[in-house]
């Protein structure tokens, strides 16, 4: 992989929040750095609030050294959204999923790291998804 990744929320999750057998994996990867987005961020803090119903303290503890590794997310653009419709109408992804997809092409990454989305599956010929812990 050359150039940085862009990592998916779940990345983070693992790595900051839940304990599970990806979180090692995970930390390994917020430790290369990468790129995300302030829409990361939004989904990271909707997980731990939504679903794993932490405190809104603990939420800001928990994004601190996300914060730390990724001091200057990238902002979401109209364009940005327009780039990601787009995409959602190409692919089929859900408009969440085509945001990250955009963000990625937007900061010039080569791979987009998601356990989510389809492994090995190439966008606009140049952004490779892949599932880090595949």
């Amino acid at each position: 992989m050359s150039g940085p990744a862009f990592l998916d929320t779940n990345i983070l999750v693992y790595a900051a929040l839940q304990p599970d057998a990806r979180s090692e994996a995970a930390r390994a990867l917020l430790a290369q750095r990468g790129v995300i987005s302030v829409q990361v961020l939004n989904e990271f803090t909707n997980v731990a609030h939504r679903r794993l119903h932490l405190s809104w303290p603990q939420i800001e503890q928990a994004q601190k050294p996300i914060r730390v590794l990724f001091p200057s997310p990238m902002a979401i653009s109209v364009q940005t959204h327009e780039a990601a419709v787009a995409i959602a109408a190409r692919t089929g992804y859900q408009p969440c999923d085509a945001l990250s997809i955009a963000s990625a092409l937007e900061a010039q990454c080569e791979t987009l790291l998601s356990e989510d989305l389809q492994d090995g599956r190439i966008i606009d010929r140049r952004l490779t998804i892949r599932n880090p812990f595949r």
